[in-house]
C-alpha cells in the first residue's frame, strides 16, 4: 500500500452561518492524484487554501507526513510587481531554485566577489539543467521575455508563470486550484501529457473534465457539507455518483412512507404522547429530517427559443485585421447560416477574441467589413465580465434584466425560477451580490445574458470559473438553443458537446475551416501529422539512396525497391520475394550500417563536441575570474546555457549514431 502523504480527520468548516463540510475525513496516498469536484461556492477553494496553510479552520485535523514539501497553484496568484519573470519563477523554497536566484542576484548587482562560490554550487547542484528547465517551461506556456516585470503582464500571463513555478519546484505534494484556466488547448494538452507521466502527489479542482478523466486516479466530491471520496477518473465518478444519488433518493422516499404513517399515529394517538411514547415521537422527528433530504440534484431540462431570427446571419467581407507585424485576419471572408453553431479554438495570441469584438462592432478591422443580419440580436458572454452593484440581492440584479424568460410553445420562466435552474436555490437569490464567490458571480453573468433572450450567443471563454454541474446545465441550455452560436473555449469536452464545426486559429492570419467538433480535429490532425511525417522520412530515404548511388554506382541501392519503399513510407505492405535483400549491404535482421551522410556527421560530431567543451571550459574560467563587468558576466552565463543544451544534443546524436558504427 501507498505511504500516505497527507491525513484529513474530521475536518470541520463554516463561515457564519454557512456550514461547508462537517466532521469530513480523507486521506491521500503519495503518487495519488486527486480531484476534486463540487459546484461553485461549495468550499473547493477554502479545502484548497486550509490544506496550503492559508486558511484556519473549526475542528478536525489536517496531519502531513514529515519534511513534505508544498506548493500551491492559488486560482488568482499575485507576485510582487516589480519582480521579474525569472526571479518569479525562483522564488519557491527550494535548494536549487534558491541557488540560481542566487546566481541571478550576483549577475544582476555587478559585484562579482562571491561569484566563484556560486558557481561551484551550481555545478555541483547541476543548476545549469534547472535553468534550462525554467526556461523550457515558461516558453511552453508561451512566456518569452524573461526580464519583463511582473506587473506588466496581463491576469493570464502572471498564472502561467505561476503554473511555471510550482512545476519546477519540485513538491511533494502539487495543489492546484483551476490550472488549465488562461491555458489554450496546445498548453493544456501539453500539461496533461506531463501530470500523466509526472510521479508528482496531485490534488487539484479543475472544470475540464477530459483533464480530471485523463490525469487523475481518484476524485473528492464535496456534496451536501460531506466529502465523498470516488476510486477512478471521471468517467467512474460519473456511475458511481449516479448510484450515491439514486441511492439517497430511495432513502429520502423510504423515510417519506414511514412519516405518513407515524403522522397518521400522531394524530390518531393524543394520548399515547406520555413518558411511555416518547421515543416514537423523537422518532416522528427525525424521520420528518430525513424526509426533507435534498440529494442536490435539480431538474434542468430546459432550453430558451431565442428571439426570431431570419435567414441572413452575418457575413465577412474581406476582414483584415493587424496590430503591427502580427497578422490576424487576412482579406477573411466567411458567410454564417442559419443555426449554426461554431467553435473557435486556437493558440493564446492567434486573434480568436480579436475576431469575435471585430463581429461584435468593438473593434473595427483594418479593412473590410462585417454585415449583420437585420434580425440578430447578441448575446455576448466576455471573459471579462461585468462589475455588479455589490449592494443588490442576487434575484435584484437579475430583475433589473428581465423579469421573465419565454422558452416556446407557451412556457416561460420568471427570473426566480430562471435562476433556480442555473442552481441559484431561493435562499441564494437573496443574498448580496458580494457574498458569491468569485464562481457565483460569473455563473450570475451567464444568467444576465441568457436572460435577454439573444438569438445569437457569442461566448468567450464561458467555462472559465464556472463548476461541472453548472457546465452540465449550460451545455443542455445550448444543446437546445433555437438560435445561433459561437464559443471560443479551450474546454475540449465543452466544445464537443455544443458546437457542430470549428473556425481553427493557426496564426499569421492562417485560419481553417473544419467540418467537425474539437475531438474530430484532433483526430484529423494526429493522422494529417502521421502521415506527413511518413511522407518526409519517405522523401528522405530516396534522397539517401540517390546520394549513396551517386557515390557507389550500384551497391548502396541494393534491395530498395517499391515494396521497401511503402514500408518506409508507413504502410506495411512488404514483397516475399525482396524481403532477404540487403539495405545499404545489410541483411534482414541485422543492424543497420550508417549512411554515407550519417557517417560523415558521427566523424563531425566528435570535433564539434570537443570545440564546444572547450569554448564551455572558456567560459566558466572567465566566469570565475571576477573580472568581467556585469554586462559581460549575462552575456556569457547566457551562452553557458545555450552551450550546455547543444552539447547535450550532440552527444546523444553521437551515442545513437555510434551504436551503428
Amino acid at each position: 500500500m501507498a505511504t500516505p502523504i497527507l491525513q484529513i480527520d474530521k475536518l470541520t468548516k463554516s463561515f457564519g452561518d454557512l456550514l461547508l463540510f462537517r466532521e469530513s475525513s480523507f486521506g491521500i496516498a503519495e503518487g495519488e492524484k486527486v480531484g476534486l469536484i463540487a459546484r461553485n461556492g461549495a468550499g473547493k477553494t477554502t479545502l484548497l487554501n486550509i490544506l496550503a496553510g492559508k486558511e484556519p479552520y473549526d475542528d478536525g485535523r489536517v496531519v502531513f507526513r514529515n519534511d513534505t514539501r508544498v506548493a500551491y497553484l492559488e486560482q488568482s496568484p499575485t507576485f510582487d510587481p516589480d519582480l521579474t519573470v525569472m526571479e518569479a519563477c525562483f522564488s519557491s523554497d527550494n535548494e536549487v531554485v534558491r541557488l540560481i536566484a542566487r546566481y541571478e542576484e550576483v549577475i544582476a548587482s555587478g559585484d562579482t566577489s562571491n561569484l566563484e562560490e556560486v558557481l561551484t554550487q551550481m555545478d555541483f547542484h547541476n543548476a545549469w539543467e534547472r535553468e534550462l528547465q525554467v526556461k523550457q517551461v515558461l516558453t511552453w506556456l508561451n512566456i518569452t521575455d524573461f526580464k519583463q516585470k511582473m506587473g506588466e503582464l496581463s491576469g493570464g500571463q502572471v498564472k502561467r508563470v505561476a503554473l511555471a513555478n510550482v512545476l519546477i519546484s519540485e513538491p511533494d505534494l502539487l495543489i492546484m486550484d483551476e490550472p488549465t484556466n488562461h491555458l489554450d488547448l496546445e498548453m493544456v494538452e501539453w500539461l496533461e501529457e506531463r501530470l500523466t507521466r509526472s510521479s508528482v502527489t496531485l490534488l487539484m479542482v479543475t472544470h475540464d473534465r477530459y483533464f480530471l478523466d485523463r490525469v487523475c486516479t481518484r476524485l473528492l466530491e464535496i456534496d451536501d457539507q460531506q466529502i465523498y471520496a470516488y476510486k477512478g477518473n471521471y468517467s467512474y465518478y460519473l456511475e458511481k455518483r449516479e448510484e450515491r444519488v439514486m441511492a439517497q433518493q430511495a432513502e429520502v422516499e423510504r423515510a417519506r412512507n414511514l412519516l405518513r404513517k407515524e403522522l397518521e399515529w400522531m394524530r390518531r394517538q393524543p394520548q399515547a404522547r406520555g413518558t411511555k411514547a416518547k421515543y416514537r415521537i423523537d422518532a416522528f422527528y427525525d424521520l420528518a429530517e430525513k424526509a426533507r433530504g435534498e440529494s442536490g440534484e435539480q431538474s434542468v431540462r430546459f432550453a430558451a427559443k431565442g428571439a426570431y431570427i431570419g435567414k441572413k446571419i452575418f457575413e465577412a467581407k474581406n476582414v483584415s485585421k493587424r496590430f503591427g507585424d502580427i497578422r490576424i485576419t487576412e482579406s477573411f471572408n466567411y458567410t454564417f447560416t442559419r443555426y449554426e453553431k461554431m467553435g473557435i479554438v486556437g493558440k493564446n495570441g492567434t486573434g480568436k477574441s480579436t475576431f469575435v469584438r471585430m463581429l461584435l462592432g468593438e473593434e473595427k478591422p483594418d479593412s473590410g467589413y462585417f454585415e449583420i443580419g437585420e434580425t440578430v440580436r447578441f448575446g455576448y458572454y466576455s471573459q471579462e465580465g461585468i462589475e455588479f452593484d455589490e449592494q443588490l440581492k442576487v434575484l435584484e440584479a437579475v430583475q433589473k434584466i428581465a423579469e421573465v424568460i419565454d422558452l416556446g410553445e407557451g412556457y416561460r420562466l420568471t427570473a426566480s425560477q430562471f435562476l433556480q435552474h442555473f442552481l441559484f436555490p431561493p435562499e441564494k437569490q437573496h443574498d448580496y451580490v458580494y457574498k458569491l464567490s468569485g464562481g457565483e458571480k460569473r455563473r450570475l453573468y451567464l444568467c444576465t445574458v441568457l436572460l435577454k433572450n439573444p438569438n445569437f450567443l457569442v461566448l468567450d471563454e464561458p467555462t472559465n470559473d464556472l463548476d461541472i454541474l453548472t457546465l452540465n446545465v449550460l451545455e443542455e441550455y445550448l444543446v437546445g438553443f433555437k438560435g445561433c452560436l459561437i464559443v471560443v473555449s479551450h474546454d475540449r469536452y465543452f466544445m464537443d458537446k455544443v458546437v457542430d464545426h470549428l473556425l481553427v486559429f493557426h496564426g499569421d492570419a492562417k485560419i481553417q475551416d473544419f467540418p467537425g467538433n474539437y475531438s474530430q480535429y484532433r483526430d484529423w490532425k494526429a493522422e494529417e501529422d502521421r502521415r506527413e511525417t511518413a511522407e518526409a522520412k519517405a522523401e528522405a530515404a530516396k534522397i539517401e539512396v540517390a546520394k549513396a548511388e551517386a557515390i557507389n554506382p550500384g551497391k548502396g541501392r541494393v534491395g530498395i525497391n517499391n515494396a521497401k519503399m511503402d514500408k518506409i513510407g508507413g504502410s506495411e505492405k512488404t514483397d516475399p520475394e525482396t524481403t532477404d535483400l540487403t539495405v545499404h549491404g545489410s541483411k534482414k535482421g541485422e543492424k543497420k550500417r550508417l549512411t554515407y551522410k550519417e557517417r560523415q556527421e558521427y566523424e563531425s560530431l566528435e570535433g564539434e563536441i570537443e570545440r564546444l567543451e572547450k569554448e564551455k571550459e572558456s567560459i566558466s574560467e572567465l566566469l570565475s575570474s571576477g573580472n568581467l563587468p556585469a554586462e559581460e558576466l549575462i552575456s556569457q552565463s547566457e551562452r553557458l546555457s545555450l552551450l550546455l543544451e547543444q552539447i547535450d544534443e550532440k552527444m546523444m546524436r553521437w551515442l545513437e549514431l555510434s551504436e551503428r558504427a
